[in-house]
């Protein structure tokens, strides 16, 4: 195997940009699929595409982190946003999954509600990476996300307070909790990809 003496920046970064590119593009389906709720299990196979791509993306950028010897940032750095980016779209397939595993008749507007968060959090998330390469001017972009994930906090946790008020049955209160957590999963999931990028750029 070749091994590469000199960084292939470029590589690096469009695969990092199409990443979380990949998860805008699955948020934006989910929260198509909880508005409309035409078609669920149409919508569940939409989703899981992307999120099959977004494991191609991580995987390439894994096979360039072996096979070159020099890299932009450090290494461990690179493996944490590439794996980062792609448990964002793990968690949010697996939300809609749920949707047609459980045949949910409708979404609820705390789904809805945290369907319109992911796509919002997403959307930092890509601005930030897309900045990246130049390791400045990211302040602002982990910022909200930080700000837009405590918002998600706070429907989650009004949901599942909610949910266990006593005028659920038992396997609706299962079923949106399971729901609701994968959804604060994948919000979750994109302020640690924040909190990877902070790191990169205060090391720089």
């Amino acid at each position: 195997m070749r091994i590469r003496l000199f960084p292939k920046d470029p590589a690096f970064f469009d695969l990092f940009n199409s990443s979380a590119d990949n998860a805008v593009e699955g948020a934006q389906l989910y929260l198509e699929m909880c508005e409309r709720y035409e078609d669920p299990a149409a919508s569940h196979k939409l989703i899981r595409e992307k999120e099959h791509q977004g494991d191609e993306y991580t995987h390439e950028i894994i096979r360039n982190l072996n096979t070159t010897f020099v890299t932009p940032f450090d290494r461990e750095d690179i493996h944490a946003l590439a794996t980062g980016l792609d448990d964002i779209m793990d968690f949010v397939e697996a939300a809609a999954d749920i949707f047609v595993l459980h045949q949910i008749g409708q979404p609820t507007a705390t789904a809805i509600e945290q369907a319109r968060i992911l796509v919002r959090i997403t959307q930092e998330v890509a601005a930030g990476v897309h900045g990246l390469r130049k390791f400045k001017g990211l302040e602002k972009h982990w910022v909200e996300i930080n700000e837009i994930e405590n918002e998600g906090d706070t429907i989650h946790r009004r949901a599942v307070a909610e949910l266990f008020s006593g005028d659920h049955k038992a396997l609706e209160v299962l079923t949106w909790k399971e729901l609701y957590e994968q959804a604060e999963e994948a919000i979750d999931a994109c302020e640690k990809v924040a909190n990877i990028l902070e790191a990169i750029v205060l090391k720089q």
